[in-house]
């Protein structure tokens, strides 16, 4: 079986113990993202089962339109709206759901989180400059002392998205000493409660009150553009704002509008709108803004579990094994590629 795998920017997957899995089968292994649908095209014309790392490449009608010889795509984690579903169904093409851990994305965030209050990538940018001791956040228009950082112990940490991802966070929250308040849809506020931590009043006391806030949310369409300026203009101007979850819950513009405002204080992020950025990205010249390069899952075990998961359904279901199949009805009718 001809097998692409797209968007492995570190040359990471063919050093997996998992890789084995496909030693039978001819793979080619991409290392650059493209956006170009006619060098995407050119890249996938042979392929035959296709495996995306997360949501690196958008997968269109018009480039399945363009893969006559592709049976199946096989989805590290999730599936979600980077492919277009319905357009893989009515071509017959299998789209294979993978499996995914919690784990390495509520670290990540973590360690944001305590970068970013002990200001240790100003620190260690600056020291290795000349500059000792010197964090840098001192402009005007910061509250007074605002390069020291803080500690997080009495402070509140507040979560919007009570899930797998949210849940351990609070814990580590709760872990260090932090006053943990929980914001989202009224059966998250419960299974909140019932851990035995505080669901906040509303939304407006939400922003208000959070010293640290992370957004924990799933992206689709009711959650697209759900924090608005107004929301980060409440947030304190010593406060910090962290999202490892999609770029796109914020309002489009909102986060440099409110950032020129000092409110929040501080950021900390890990998803764009669109990825790889540019060098010249706007964020990236902020000194109160940490961005990372979408490294949320990317470390070794993540890795492991995300693509043994893939490669063994792309055998299953060349095997007859349905069963990871995301859109059942590309099987109906023998419309499925075999």
């Amino acid at each position: 079986m001809k097998i692409a795998i797209l968007d492995d920017y570190q040359d990471a997957v063919r050093k997996l113990n998992c890789f084995e899995m496909l030693a039978d089968h001819e793979v080619k292994i991409f290392n650059n993202t493209v956006r170009g649908l006619g060098q995407l095209a050119s890249r996938l014309a042979e392929v035959e089962a296709l495996v995306l790392i997360r949501e690196r490449t958008h997968i269109t009608s018009q480039l399945l339109g363009k893969l006559p010889h592709l049976r199946m795509i096989s989805q590290t984690g999730r599936v979600s709206t980077h492919i277009d579903l319905e357009a893989c169904t009515e071509r017959g093409i299998a789209v294979l759901e993978g499996t995914g851990s919690p784990t390495a994305p509520a670290e990540l965030t973590w360690a944001l989180i305590m970068a970013a209050q002990r200001r240790i990538p100003q620190y260690v940018a600056n020291l290795k400059q000349g500059a000792w001791q010197q964090s840098g956040l001192k402009t005007s228009a910061m509250p007074p002392n605002f390069g020291l950082g803080q500690v997080l112990r009495g402070q509140t940490l507040g979560i919007w998205g009570y899930g797998k991802v949210g849940r351990l966070v609070a814990g580590y929250g709760k872990a260090f000493g932090m006053n943990v308040l929980i914001w989202g849809r009224e059966h998250s506020l419960e299974a909140a409660r019932a851990d035995g931590f505080e669901a906040a009043e509303s939304r407006e006391a939400f922003f208000e009150q959070a010293d640290v806030l992370s957004l924990h949310l799933r992206l689709h369409d009711d959650t697209r553009g759900v924090v608005k300026l107004d929301d980060l203009l409440r947030m304190k101007p010593t406060s910090l704002l962290v999202n490892t979850s999609r770029a796109e819950l914020l309002e489009e513009n909102a986060l440099v509008s409110a950032l020129a405002r000092n409110r929040p204080g501080m950021v900390a992020i890990d998803v764009y709108e669109s990825e790889p950025i540019l060098q010249g990205y706007s964020l990236l010249r902020m000194e109160n803004v940490i961005c990372t390069p979408h490294i949320g899952y990317v470390e070794r075990e993540s890795y492991e579990l995300y693509f043994s998961a893939a490669f063994r359904n792309i055998l299953a279901f060349d095997a007859g094994d349905l069963s990871s199949v995301a859109n059942p009805d590309a099987l109906t009718q023998g419309r499925v590629r075999r």
